[in-house]
């Protein structure tokens, strides 16, 4: 399945999940958000989300400052 992250092309086996896919990343550390196809998805869902072929993600760190 090919899926673009933060705009990069990549490709996984399916099914994919979103919290499989930021395990696969290392990128499932606290302060990460998403985008799926520019909708937010909660973090309580990452486990149950399946990822669909030619999904948009974006991934970002929250970054507290002041």
């Amino acid at each position: 399945m090919k899926i673009l992250i933060n705009d990069e092309a990549m490709i996984f086996p399916a099914p994919l999940r979103l919290s499989e896919l930021l395990e696969h990343l290392a990128r499932h550390q606290p302060g990460t958000a998403l985008a799926v196809n520019q909708c937010i998805i909660p973090r309580d869902r990452w486990c149950s989300y399946l990822l669909q072929e030619g999904d948009e993600l974006v991934i970002f760190q929250a970054i507290a400052g002041g």
